[in-house]
């Protein structure tokens, strides 16, 4: 395969760090925030209206939505310290905090909202700072089957998109609008040249609108109507800090959400670093980090406005892999024509206009392509039965809770009906099961040293020891010593080599029993380059003039199974699988 091929889709044409031209960055970004800029508008319409607040405040509240979603679209794609992803990750307000929101409102007023809001904003700096806490449960299995439910909690909405017809007009308009919506997208998507794929979407849309202004579905009247530039007045509600039996009674339900959301940003930034690299990539955990920071920061903002949460979407992955266009600047004009808009009211007019068979067929393409990327986020670390059988069941009990198969009346009345939503149900059903599998697994062995080669004699002492507490032979203990001396030899730089005594690097590893062999985990601090990266890129040739930590890496990649490499800020967490050796396997 050629530098630049993708087996997954269309050509790369622009990497994340890549340049894109700017009239290419423009018009991406404009898809994006076109086509995503009505759900900052329509999830406040729907809390605020349902909890009887008035117009005024319902302005306020669907301006700073976007505004907001604007600002973090941007800072998510810029990078800026611990800050960021520095991918395109599209924010927009979250829809599992639908009913919380109205109910705070309802129980407290807006106040308390600030409150609540704040509050679990607070929570998702604490995930990010200790996200490494998290690593043995928020594995690709779950991030993978938490991706391929958020088209199944999303689709009996869009559905519904495609069939919404207004009264007095035919029973065939919308599903027409849909059809040609789609037709288009994907005609152009699978058989068009490179450069007409980029606009796919967007021609696709425009489309759909014209035929949805021939048979009457699109609403001109509400173009014409809304003002070129406006600014609802402030309507700020404060702060509730009275702490009463409302506020207890719903802090729990915010609490709980707020980790599941974050486990969508988690999921959705693996997603979008798997297709924004020509070049496969070990998952950039830092990127990770600065995703749900940002999420930290945009809530905290929605709270303090008085506003519904935010949260990350994957929908740039989606149009990566449609367009094959991953630049940052894509996220950064996205983001711009997000506060741009929240503006002007007559551009938002232009797309909440559109019908709703229009956005649903747009939407169909691109849940369809998101529920493929959770599936290759499920499988990039391999599937053995455990984790197929955590995927297997996860994704059905989010069906079945989704489509009201499981105690509907139960379901509906406990925590507000918080766990018919499928991606809820079936994340927090694939977190207890990896819970269970880490805590019923084998006792794990540790050790601490500097990450000194000089350490060498007490590492092979210590693996020594634990594959004779396990039962095996020399032929499995020689193996053991022999990677944990490469694993070793690969995390040290050359200008620590020889270093003074006391100001080296601490190293912790930790070895434990695994079906078939073992798992060696060294933890260390951030030390720059990714070995993951680095194996992917040897040769399949022997260097004989290459560098010796080159060879450990040779020798690191024939001798164990799999190597990962987990890059936190504050920690560097490689795992390393061993097999048994046949003879001992057999045994």
């Amino acid at each position: 395969m050629t530098e630049g091929s993708s087996p997954r889709g269309p050509k790369l044409r622009y990497q994340a760090d890549d340049r894109a031209p700017p009239a290419l960055a423009i018009g991406m970004g404009a898809q994006l925030a076109l086509l995503i800029v009505a759900v900052p508008i329509l999830i406040p319409t729907v809390v605020m209206r349902a909890a009887g607040t008035t117009d005024s405040y319902l302005s306020w509240a669907v301006f700073a939505a976007v505004a907001v979603c604007g600002g973090a679209t941007a800072l998510q794609a810029v990078r800026f310290g611990r800050i960021g992803s520095g991918h395109v990750l599209v924010m927009s307000s979250s829809a599992a905090f639908i009913w919380p929101c109205i109910a705070a409102i309802e129980r407290g007023g807006a106040g308390l909202l600030v409150t609540l809001v704040v509050i679990s904003a607070l929570l998702q700096f604490v995930l990010s700072a200790r996200i490494v806490w998290f690593r043995r449960i928020l594995t690709p299995a779950v991030s993978g089957t938490v991706l391929m439910l958020v088209p199944v909690s999303a689709m009996p909405a869009v559905f519904g998109l495609l069939t919404e017809v207004p009264e007095g007009k035919p029973d065939y308009a919308a599903p027409l609008c849909a059809a040609v919506t789609v037709v288009v997208i994907a005609g152009i998507a699978l058989k068009s040249t490179r450069s007409l794929r980029l606009w796919a979407p967007v021609i696709g849309v425009i489309c759909g609108s014209a035929v949805a202004g021939i048979v009457g579905l699109y609403d001109v009247g509400r173009v014409v109507d809304a003002p070129w530039i406006g600014v609802p007045s402030v309507a700020w509600p404060g702060v509730d800090l009275e702490f009463g039996p409302a506020f207890w009674s719903l802090l729990p339900v915010f609490l709980l959400i707020t980790p599941i959301v974050t486990l969508r940003t988690i999921s959705s930034c693996v997603a979008v670093q798997s297709v924004s690299w020509r070049k496969r990539r070990a998952v950039d955990y830092r990127a990770v980090q600065g995703a749900v920071n940002v999420d930290g920061v945009s809530n905290v903002l929605c709270g303090l406005a008085g506003t519904v949460p935010n949260n990350s979407y994957a929908i740039g992955a989606s149009l990566t892999e449609l367009t094959g266009v991953a630049a940052r600047s894509v996220g950064i004009v996205a983001g711009a024509l997000f506060v741009i808009l929240a503006f002007l009211p007559k551009a938002l007019a232009v797309v909440l206009a559109m019908p709703g068979a229009v956005s649903g067929g747009f939407l169909t393409v691109l849940l369809a392509m998101l529920f493929l990327l959770g599936i290759k986020v499920l499988l990039q670390d391999g599937l053995d039965y455990r984790k197929g059988l955590i995927a297997g069941i996860a994704f059905w009990v989010g069906i079945g809770f989704q489509n009201g198969m499981v105690f509907p009346a139960q379901v509906s009345d406990f925590a507000g009906g918080l766990f018919a939503n499928g991606m809820i149900s079936g994340g927090l059903a694939a977190i207890l099961m990896t819970m269970f599998t880490e805590l019923s697994g084998s006792r794990r062995s540790r050790i601490e040293a500097e990450l000194d080669p000089a350490t060498l004699t007490k590492i092979r002492e210590f693996l020594r020891a634990f594959a004779s507490r396990n039962g095996w032979d020399a032929g499995m203990a020689d193996r053991l010593e022999a990677v944990g001396e490469e694993a070793l030899l690969s995390l040290v730089r050359p200008e620590e080599r020889g270093g003074e005594p006391g100001r080296r690097r601490r190293l912790r590893l930790v070895a434990s029993r695994a079906e078939g062999g073992a798992v060696l985990e060294f933890a260390v601090a951030p030390g720059g380059e990714n070995i993951e990266d680095r194996l992917a890129l040897l040769g399949d040739e022997g260097d004989e003039t290459g560098t010796e930590r080159e060879a450990s890496l040779r020798l690191l990649r024939h001798l164990a199974s799999s190597v990962r490499h987990q890059q936190y800020h504050d920690l560097d967490i490689v795992t390393v699988r061993v097999k048994l050796p046949t003879a001992s396997a057999q045994e």
